[in-house]
């Protein structure tokens, strides 16, 4: 089979594409015929091992696929690695069936990105009708599915974009305003977009000062959900005693520890998105895909933000 190998951990350009032995599965594990193959950022620090978890040499990158089984059942399938190749190998535990009327790249959508967007809303974001939501890097994976699902449940939505492009998709999927992440004074432009008045949920990845000055605009109650650290830049440390005075919530999420509760959290969230596509009602933002000889070219794209929804790879190029 052909794979993309790191044998070193680096940037885009360690990844080579590679001729391998097809992967055998051990007790409770399948064996995937490969269609499709799910890009993440978590895949760009996974090679350079800044990942969360250790990574060890050599290394088939990725953590997602959509493929066939040897019974004939198309599957999303989570996987700890190895997903950049023709064949994988998942935990059966770990497999979902996927229902016709939703595609591959979009059953790739919902298990990381999807996944997210609904926990760092509903489960830990406690988002209710009529409350205002921000949503950083809103035309990326996580943040299209995010303003479809916050409007679904009844918020006003103010989506933070970096180019007029990514704006207008805000837009085109229910964003009440969108503001641009490169704005002067950003905490002003999100205040400015909620009518003056501070904000009850903020989504963000990005880190740095878009950390501080989404911490800045909370109003009493409110919860700043960080679920990434997108730019590499540290925010200005938060003392927990300057707290007690503001009643705001800061809360680290990480879709890893949810597949410790495989079917609440991950199959049964999944379901519902499966459900809503059919329906019509979310629709997966696919912003490309890329041959697998040229997974290193859909990393660069990934790390420069000039990408928008979810970026597969194409195992057959």
């Amino acid at each position: 089979m052909k794979a993309i190998q790191v044998t070193e951990f680096g940037g885009p350009e360690v990844m080579a594409l590679v001729e391998l032995p097809d992967p055998v599965a051990g007790a409770d594990e399948v064996l995937i015929d490969v269609s499709a193959i799910g890009v993440n950022f978590a895949d760009t620090v996974q090679i350079r091992n800044q990942y969360v978890t250790q990574q060890l040499l050599p290394l088939i990158p990725g953590l997602e696929v959509v493929g066939k089984t040897p019974d004939g059942k198309r599957v999303l399938a989570s996987i700890s690695e190895g997903a950049y190749a023709q064949k994988a190998i998942a935990h059966r535990g770990t497999t979902m069936e996927i229902p016709d009327g939703v595609s591959d790249e979009a059953a790739l959508a919902m298990l990381v990105q999807g996944t997210t967007a609904w926990h760092i809303l509903k489960t830990f974001g406690h988002l209710v009708p009529g409350e205002s939501v921000v949503i950083h890097a809103a035309a990326g994976g996580v943040g299209t599915v995010a303003i479809q699902l916050a409007k679904m449940w009844g918020a006003r939505v103010i989506a933070v974009t970096s180019t007029d492009e990514k704006s207008a998709l805000a837009k085109s999927l229910g964003a009440d305003v969108t503001i641009d992440a490169n704005s002067e004074n950003l905490a002003q432009a999100m205040l400015d977009a909620n009518n003056g008045k501070p904000v009850d949920l903020v989504l963000e990845m990005v880190g740095g000062a878009t950390f501080d000055a989404s911490f800045e605009v909370l109003a009493p109650f409110g919860r700043l959900i960080v679920f990434g650290m997108a730019s590499g830049e540290m925010a200005t440390p938060v003392i927990p005693i300057t707290m007690l005075g503001t009643s705001k919530t800061i809360t680290g999420f990480w879709l890893g520890h949810c597949f410790a509760y495989p079917e609440k959290m991950i199959h049964d969230v999944i379901k519902e998105l499966f459900l809503l596509i059919k329906d019509g009602k979310l629709k997966p933002i696919i912003g490309g895909t890329f041959p697998l000889s040229k997974a290193g070219d859909a990393h660069r794209a990934i790390v420069s933000r000039g990408t928008t929804g979810k970026i597969t790879l194409n195992p057959a190029l």
